[in-house]
């Protein structure tokens, strides 16, 4: 069965401070789990790792936590390989669109991101248009070697609706496909968790036949989760 979940409609997250925006999404968001293991024989290590998620109007607000044994942030410029560090990352592809967008972050909240119909033939996002997404991670902005350990770790991330070419101002649900993942393949256990199951033989996140059914409640529709 096809994986769904609903992003919920909250109207005043926009104007909240840090602190508010988390208990919001805490009292109000939809949290899952990113927990498929997809290749377990190979890459077996399963770090806990969730996603909460709500939207206002002008932006999707994500909050991913994971704890994990092992935690690595060596890239910090904008588009470097990120997926090599502790990284989270959500894509998702509007609904009739041919093309997706790749949104992922490494814990101390560099950004990698394009838009794209595959992996091989990206347009990576410039920095003004990364500059437009809020990230706070709770490891802070430093580049660090990898450190073992039991560390707890999340990110907020703020994503415009405008950068992927939706509005949300219709009080009918908008539906778009996706998938949310927990990476590091730099780290000593390297590892590839999806929300939504990823069916490919070999680690592959760029599979969009294997996103999962988003349904963003906009509008009037959300008003429940104000």
């Amino acid at each position: 069965m096809e994986k769904t979940l609903h992003i919920p409609f909250i109207a005043d997250l926009d104007f909240l401070n840090t602190d508010a925006i988390f208990n919001r999404l805490e009292s109000s968001g939809v949290r899952h789990n990113i927990g498929e293991l997809n290749w377990k024989d190979e890459f077996p290590y399963h770090p806990l790792t969730t996603f909460t998620i709500a939207h206002s109007a002008k932006y999707i607000y994500v909050n991913f936590f994971v704890r994990c044994n092992y935690l690595r942030a060596v890239n910090f410029e904008n588009n470097s390989p990120v997926d090599e560090d502790s990284c989270v990352a959500f894509f998702v592809q509007p609904e009739g669109s041919e093309e997706y967008w790749n949104f992922e972050f490494n814990c101390i909240g560099t950004v990698k991101a394009a838009r794209r119909t595959d992996r091989d033939n990206p347009t990576a996002l410039t920095d003004s248009e990364i500059s437009t997404i809020s990230v706070l991670p709770s490891c802070g902005r430093r580049p660090f070697r990898e450190i073992e350990g039991l560390f707890t770790w999340d990110i907020l991330a703020a994503i415009p609706l405008e950068l992927i070419g939706i509005r949300c101002d219709d009080e009918q649900p908008m539906e778009l496909r996706g998938n949310f993942y927990k990476c590091a393949s730099g780290t000593s256990q390297p590892h590839f968790l999806s929300w939504a199951p990823v069916r490919s033989e070999h680690p592959d996140f760029h599979r969009p036949e294997f996103f999962g059914k988003i349904v963003m409640d906009c509008g009037q529709s959300g008003k429940e989760g104000w």
